[in-house]
């Protein structure tokens, strides 16, 4: 049975050392001695708990605990004394120590105060080895990426990160935006405050305003109590806005104005509310081409990518493989209790082969699944399960026909189709737009990369 603790007993007299140390073993715990506080210094650093006697030749009780604290180390600690005070609790106190007991004291009590101790700093060592799990989750370290494109989105991270600016992260599927976009807020002054996510996608177009902005009690059929949004919950935080392509365009004008004005009403409210939130917006696609087709807002576009990140692809990084294939044995191994703790070369030769369609996610479900499969102690080639590719019969008839004429490319099949439809038109271009199922101002984006935007004539005013 583990033991609960270890704690060091501080005391001058042998005698009542002894006691002590006889009593706390009793009651499970590991016990050290010393006499002096000189002697007890190289033994803090094993200790949960340090018991000290509060007058001690040389260095005495409470510089003792001075010394510990300003050499970092975290031990709780309880004063005891047959001289005391008030004004010496109360110092005691302020130094930190959890208790302070006067001899004489029953065995009984002190037990019973040191399991009190020992549970409290049992709670704040788990606290504190969570936040450095938090830490190291986060850290840019553990964001794997050697290659020169990753290297610059760590300087960027670090650059934007203490900043408020609004960050647009863009990459397709798997790539790891939700790990930037969480760098980034751990990294900046609010990250003590809520990491809020809302994916856009999820939440079906009747429910997203209440769903980020809130609603009051009646606003609609079901709506007994009121409730806050995800702006609200995020308040001094960061909301990470996944996917925001996919956000409807009446939801688009509310949001512009929480970039703007940082403010909104909930549901079925007139109040106008304040909220202080750090915005970072993610997309897997191309939203200059949702601008062009009319389904993006162009002044909400430009308020989101105040600071652009790209993030490439896996197999526009191949580079990055075998180091992402190490960091996710060496974690995923551990979580599985897997006995294989190594990858050989040629399996990562294996993973560079593949094109891997769904990118760093992709590969760690690989990972994952490989090392739950396998039985020796290094991941090998043949361990290496990759899931095949899904294609119908009628995508792969379709492959085997040419899209485009033979020697025709994309670009000017395009153009053709453009001068056609302004022909049939009369060079009318709102009318050309509707025939293309183009809007207005896309048609024109064309006819300006083709160089036509000025041999078409501009059509009457209706």
């Amino acid at each position: 049975m583990p033991s609960p603790g270890r704690i060091l007993v501080v005391e001058d007299e042998d005698k009542l050392r002894r006691v002590l140390q006889l009593e706390l073993e009793s009651a499970g715990y590991e016990v050290d001695g010393a006499p002096s506080a000189e002697q007890a210094l190289p033994l803090a650093s094993l200790a949960n708990l340090i018991i000290t006697d509060l007058r001690l030749p040389g260095i005495d009780g409470l510089q003792l605990i001075k010394q510990l604290q300003s050499r970092g180390l975290s031990a709780a600690s309880i004063v005891i004394t047959a001289h005391g005070s008030v004004d010496l609790a109360v110092e005691a106190m302020k130094l930190g120590a959890a208790d302070f007991l006067q001899k004489p004291f029953s065995l009984d009590h002190l037990t019973t105060v040191v399991q009190k101790v020992m549970a409290v700093q049992s709670l704040r060592d788990e606290n504190r080895r969570m936040r450095e799990e938090l830490d190291e989750r986060y850290q840019f370290d553990n964001i794997v990426g050697r290659s020169a494109a990753m290297r610059e989105i760590f300087h960027t991270v670090e650059r934007v990160a203490p900043t408020r600016a609004t960050v647009l992260l863009a990459g397709e599927s798997g790539v790891g935006k939700d790990m930037i976009a969480r760098a980034i807020h751990h990294h900046s002054p609010r990250k003590n405050h809520p990491f809020v996510k809302i994916n856009c996608t999820a939440i079906p177009e009747n429910l997203m305003e209440s769903e980020l902005f809130g609603y009051e009690k009646g606003a609609f059929t079901g709506a007994n109590t009121s409730k806050p949004g995800k702006f609200e919950q995020a308040d001094q935080g960061t909301v990470f806005l996944d996917e925001i392509g996919d956000v409807p365009g009446n939801i688009q004008v509310k949001l512009l104005r929480i970039l703007q004005e940082r403010q909104f009403e909930r549901l079925g409210s007139n109040v106008t509310r304040n909220v202080d939130v750090r915005v970072v917006a993610a997309t897997n696609v191309d939203l200059r081409e949702a601008l062009e087709q009319g389904r993006f807002r162009e002044d909400l576009y430009y308020r989101l990518n105040v600071v652009p990140i790209n993030i490439p692809s896996l197999r526009e990084r191949k580079g990055d493989i075998p180091f992402l294939a190490i960091h996710f044995v060496r974690k995923l191994s551990k979580e599985l209790g897997s006995a294989a703790k190594e990858i050989s070369p040629a399996a990562i030769d294996r993973l560079l082969e593949h094109s891997w369609p769904g990118n760093v996610r992709e590969l760690e479900n690989t990972i994952e699944r490989s090392l739950v499969l396998a039985g020796g102690a290094t991941l090998e080639a043949s361990d290496i399960r990759i899931e095949a590719p899904r294609t119908s019969a009628a995508a792969s008839a379709a492959q085997q026909t040419p899209l485009l004429p033979e020697g025709e490319t994309l670009e000017h099949w395009e153009q053709m189709m453009i001068r056609e439809a302004l022909r049939r038109a009369n060079g009318n271009k709102s009318q050309a737009a509707r025939s293309l199922g183009l809007t207005r101002n896309a048609l024109r984006y064309r006819l300006s990369q083709m160089g036509l935007e000025t041999e078409a004539p501009e059509e009457a005013e209706s």
